[in-house]
């Protein structure tokens, strides 16, 4: 008889969903900003300004920051998990990479509406 060691918690379903609908809003983003490139009358800095001011585009760089910011930590965490055996560095791994997560996070708030 074969002894199975479970190790992860089973998170491949939903880490594969929350790849998913990360990379969906982080499209609709990427499109939303190329319309909103392609309708500036002109490319300098009062309008680049100007378009940075609108809530659509404040809110929704918003969203596509949460939306990359949980897609790296998905990916970083099963990279973690499959390739860090030592729990305590793991560990230790993880909480680095929540603490540069929220910094990244924190100063995309403060860019947007500093």
């Amino acid at each position: 008889m074969v002894k199975r060691d479970v190790v992860g918690a089973h998170y491949g379903l939903r880490d594969w969903l929350a790849q998913r609908a990360t990379a969906v809003v982080m499209l609709v983003y990427t499109l939303l900003l190329l319309l909103a490139l392609v309708m500036l009358p002109k490319f300098d800095y009062w309008h680049w300004k100007a378009l940075w001011s609108l809530p659509l585009m404040q809110y929704s760089t918003l969203l596509f920051m949460a939306a990359l910011l949980f897609h790296a930590w998905v990916g970083v965490r099963n990279i973690f998990m499959d390739y860090i055996k030592l729990p305590g560095l793991r560990l230790m791994l993880y909480v680095l990479v929540i603490f540069a997560l929220i910094a990244y996070g924190a100063w995309s708030v403060q860019i947007l509406w500093g």
